[in-house]
């Protein structure tokens, strides 16, 4: 089963985009026949699949990194050919050649591998001519065009709905994880309650790295993409609300509940400090779910749209000696509050 799990993707490759490889495939193969007179364009159909990317970004990119390595390896064939004739050995020294040049030369790893590959193939299909080397850089080079064009013409992908969807699942984390945190500080807990407390507070942590990588890879697909422009505006405003708010945030909870975790007393309940933080954890709460609706990451508000932390929370001195504990849950509560409040707010 671990098998077959190393070899299993985590999710599906969308079918639109398979449909795009199939199709760019078959034009990059019959433009070759039609233009080049080639029989069997494999170079060409090679480099469309390689280049037909989730994004048009990664698609230039890999169409120019497919490109000039078959250059250079067509290049080196046909330089080692020239020089040591066409025995067998001599695609040996061709690979190490251009697995040299492309360490000299710091090439990415598709360039490097694509200039060996091609060095090899030139030599032991075309025995290094200079007819056959030109056709499989104008294959390539011709392939590589045409999945380029494709992928962006027909419905260029564009990575902003996970995102959003990342983006959402991380609020609400965050607030369902400040109302646990609340109840906790009103009910007596055992040991297994603490435990699963901090547990479930050290999720947001994967979620938060999640949510910053989707944004990053929606960026990535606006990028040379000319539907790019409407969504950049919508990205810039989620990447806003994870910097300035749910990123921080997630530190600041952990913090909270890993500080119930350490100090926690049975007397905490009678603490009427504990009680006037609770109510401001679920406020804040409240206040974070209107945040993420603001920021238009969800379509309908979970909560009211007036928002609840109105005034900074005054406590009273703590009755039982749970100074450490009820001073630090106040400094992380504070800094949640300046994240939330408009500065107008905090001033008045």
């Amino acid at each position: 089963m671990k098998l077959f799990a190393a070899i299993r993707a985590a999710q599906r490759t969308p079918l639109l985009q398979v449909a795009k490889s199939a199709l760019a495939v078959v034009l990059s193969w019959l433009l070759c026949v039609l233009l080049l007179g080639e029989d069997m364009p494999v170079f060409a159909a090679i480099a469309t699949l390689l280049v037909v990317a989730p994004s048009i970004n990664q698609s230039f990119t890999k169409g120019l990194e497919r490109s000039l390595g078959v250059v250079v390896g067509v290049i080196i064939a046909a330089l080692s050919s020239l020089a040591f004739g066409a025995a067998s050995w001599v695609v040996m020294i061709a690979i190490l050649v251009a697995m040299l040049l492309a360490w000299a030369l710091r090439a990415s790893t598709g360039m490097a591998n694509q200039m060996a590959i091609s060095a090899m193939l030139v030599i032991a299909l075309g025995a290094g001519s200079f007819d056959y080397s030109l056709l499989r850089i104008l294959e390539t080079v011709l392939g590589a065009v045409v999945g380029i064009v494709i992928n962006a013409l027909i419905v260029p992908p564009v990575l902003v709905e996970p995102a959003r969807r990342d983006l959402e699942l991380l609020g609400n984390e965050i607030a369902a994880s400040m109302k646990r945190l609340a109840d906790a500080l009103e009910t007596p807990q055992s040991t297994g309650q603490l435990d699963a407390l901090v547990i479930e507070a050290r999720l947001m942590k994967p979620m938060r790295e999640q949510a910053e990588k989707s944004i990053e890879e929606g960026f990535e697909s606006l990028r040379l993409n000319p539907r790019g422009s409407k969504r950049r505006a919508e990205l810039a405003e989620m990447q806003r609300l994870l910097t300035g708010k749910l990123g921080p945030m997630v530190t600041q909870v952990i913090g909270m509940t890993r500080a119930f975790f350490d100090h926690y007393e049975a007397s905490l309940p009678e603490e009427p400090a504990a009680w006037d933080i609770a109510e401001q954890l679920r406020r804040a709460a409240h206040d974070l779910r209107m945040a993420v609706y603001e920021a238009e990451v969800v379509e309908e508000p979970l909560t009211s749209a007036i928002p609840a932390l109105t005034a900074p929370l005054v406590l009273r001195p703590p009755t039982r000696g749970n100074w450490v504990l009820i001073g630090s849950l106040m400094e992380d509560l504070r800094r949640i509050r300046l994240a939330l409040v408009d500065d107008e707010a905090v001033e008045d």
